[in-house]
């Protein structure tokens, strides 16, 4: 990684990046000055990746282009010589051979350096692109880290990541290529220009005249094709959408259990056939403007063959000449093709690299507020204040918190209540700070939280989010990365397995606690079922050194004894520890030392579950109806009846106050 950080390139780019087009002629030099400066601020940053990767890259391009750049001119010359040389030889016998013989062990000596050298190039340049496109890649890593998780809220933001994504490992070593194939091409051109004004000073600059036109229709429409890919964008989404549900593993089964796959082929081809049009069309117009200019070109360069063979046949030039000036022709005819295509697709692929451009320029908002933030007091109690807080999702107005204000107490159990949809996942993102609530304060012994360090605050939560984790690694790295930081200890991971009731299935892997999970990487990886994996999220909530803990619906997935189980090693295990957890089922809240029932965003009821249960508001509800739910089973013989009458007076009358 390069040292420190990245000098504001970005910003004059992100300022530049939209060029508007001029509305009369006189705006065409301003236009083509800011079209300029913002491709070559583009070509800099992508430089300045390549130098942070490893210097080296540029040296070695930068010695190649200069040697590719001379050695056409110098072979062209030595063949022209070594063409006389043999033209001279005719009549003259065996002798003649040694008046070419230097020329000819200089000719094929430059061919052999051209051969090595541009040999030992592909190695370096394909070591070289690995080494560029990785940095990249890690680059776009941390700053996945680094950003907010409001920003993966935001279109626009999650697209530009995809993009640089996909794009990190072919554009930039690409456009570095093409740049300093460029600067070949140029030294090559000059020099043959220079030889070409020997017969003639007008075919040259006609020559490169013809070729205006052509760079501004490759200009013209690689900035189309780039606007139109831009344009089309939600297009390619649905694309990959809907191959990634044909191929994705999860989704197969309802795919070929319910037919889906002739629907999901033909949205595909039906989005695939607009897309293309427009695409085709573009293709077309650009291919037929070619076509012509094409045409134009050769009829000059039909017109410079005629003139040296002329000057040839009135003894003008020798043979050797015409060799040199013919070649020296078609070099610049194919060299100016070549510098147009590969500066258009050098300024198409930085129109692409913006994608990474603005996607590293996005802002981290949440950081601590104070100059000097506040260090978090580790392993003790802690109380939790929200005052009138209020939120909504970044591009929307309506708000999924909304005037929420409560206090938890250190050591208190706190049970989220509310139907899907009520916020109470949110709230649990505001109180970790993974957001910050867009009015109101949320304190945390008694400071506003976002006076804390960021990092140090999130080390001291240890949490499951209903959509928890599932790595492809190891079951002891899988709960080992509860506490990351900490040397892996194998008997307290055994321990919070046990605690989380996942010891017996484990014991049952064919390597254990050292099984790899999951078939990505793995062929002997095994596949968990989704109560399996949630039992060891439960053990990685167990195994965090954490002072608070949150259980987002942490036994949706287990059945009612495991999730009894897991609730008693809970209640157990957390000691002096605040805690606050999510649960549909609401036997669980009875053990809660205080109940926050959310609807719509707002905080409608609060107490334990004796003074709900009294108030006969929603709680009582919500409650009576599962209630309910559960005396309908045991009648229709499906849970032991007596069990269930021992369990429910306890459940609706008394209340377990956390110690």
């Amino acid at each position: 990684m390069g040292p420190g950080p990245r000098p504001p390139v970005g910003e004059q780019i992100n300022q530049k990046n939209k060029v508007p087009l001029p509305k009369n002629f006189k705006e065409v030099p301003g236009y083509l000055k800011r079209l300029f400066a913002t491709f070559f601020s583009r070509l800099f940053y992508i430089f300045r990746l390549v130098w942070e990767t490893r210097p080296w890259i540029l040296f070695v391009m930068v010695f190649t282009a200069l040697f590719n750049g001379v050695v056409p001119v110098l072979n062209a010359w030595v063949g022209a010589q070594l063409l006389n040389g043999v033209a001279s030889c005719f009549g003259r016998g065996s002798q003649a051979l040694y008046d070419v013989l230097f020329w000819l062990i200089l000719y094929f000596s430059i061919l052999i350096c051209d051969k090595v050298v541009n040999n030992i190039y592909y190695i370096l340049y394909r070591i070289g692109g690995e080494l560029v496109t990785n940095h990249i890649k890690e680059e776009i890593m941390e700053k996945a880290r680094e950003v907010d998780l409001s920003s993966f809220d935001k279109p626009d933001f999650y697209e530009r990541l995809e993009n640089a994504n996909r794009e990190a490992g072919v554009r930039p070593i690409q456009i570095m290529t093409s740049t300093f194939d460029i600067i070949s091409r140029l030294i090559s051109m000059i020099s043959f220009i220079v030889m070409l004004s020997a017969v003639t000073l007008w075919a040259p600059i006609v020559m490169i005249a013809v070729s205006v036109p052509s760079a501004i229709i490759n200009f013209i429409y690689r900035r189309k094709n780039f606007l139109y890919m831009r344009h089309r964008s939600k297009d390619r989404r649905q694309l990959n959408y809907y191959s990634d549900v044909m191929v994705n593993k999860d989704m197969v089964k309802e795919v070929k259990l319910f037919g889906l796959a002739d629907t999901f082929l033909g949205k595909y081809r039906e989005v695939f056939r607009n897309y293309f049009r427009g695409l085709r069309s573009l293709m077309v117009k650009e291919g037929l403007w070619n076509v012509g200019l094409a045409l134009l070109s050769n009829i000059v360069t039909c017109a410079m063959y005629i003139v040296i063979t002329i000057g040839v046949c009135n003894g003008q030039f020798n043979v050797g000449d015409y060799s040199l000036y013919t070649g020296a022709l078609v070099s610049i005819s194919t060299g100016v093709t070549t510098l147009i295509t590969t500066t258009a697709t050098i300024y198409e692929g930085t129109l692409f690299i913006d994608n990474l451009i603005l996607f590293m320029q996005e802002k981290k908002q949440i950081a601590p507020q104070l100059p000097t933030p506040l260090s978090v007091k580790r392993h003790q109690g802690h109380v939790i204040q929200f005052d009138h807080v209020s939120f909504h999702y970044p591009g929307t107005t309506r708000n999924v918190i909304d005037d929420v204000s409560f206090t938890l107490d250190a050591g208190e159990t706190c049970v989220l209540v509310g139907l899907n949809g009520a916020g109470k996942t949110t709230l649990i993102k505001l109180l970790t700070r993974l957001y910050d609530p867009t009015q109101g304060t949320i304190y945390l012994d008694g400071h506003d939280i976002r006076d804390y360090n960021v990092e140090e605050l999130y080390q001291m939560f240890g949490i499951i989010f209903q959509d928890f984790g599932k790595y492809a690694m190891t079951v002891t790295e899988n709960i080992a990365f509860g506490h990351i930081d900490a040397p892996i200890d194998q008997n307290n991971i055994k321990s919070a397995a046990k605690e989380a009731s996942a010891d017996p299935f484990i014991q049952q892997l064919p390597h254990q606690y050292q099984t790899p999970l999951m078939r990505i990487f793995e062929e002997d990886g095994i596949e968990l079922s989704i109560g399996q994996w949630q039992k060891l999220s439960v053990a990685r909530a167990f195994y965090s050194d954490s002072d608070i803990l949150i259980l987002d619906e942490p036994t949706a997935s287990l059945d009612a004894i495991a999730e009894q189980e897991i609730f008693q090693q809970f209640d157990e295990l957390r000691k002096d520890k605040t805690t606050i957890f999510v649960s549909h089922r609401l036997s669980s809240a009875t053990v809660a030392s205080k109940i926050l029932v959310l609807e719509n965003g707002k905080l409608i009821e609060e107490g334990n579950h004796q003074e709900l249960m009294q108030k006969h508001g929603k709680y009582y509800e919500l409650f009576s109806v599962q209630a309910k739910r559960y005396i309908t089973t045991a009648k229709d013989g499906l849970i032991e009846k007596n069990d269930l009458e021992d369990q429910l007076p306890q459940q609706s009358g008394t209340t377990h106050k956390s110690s």
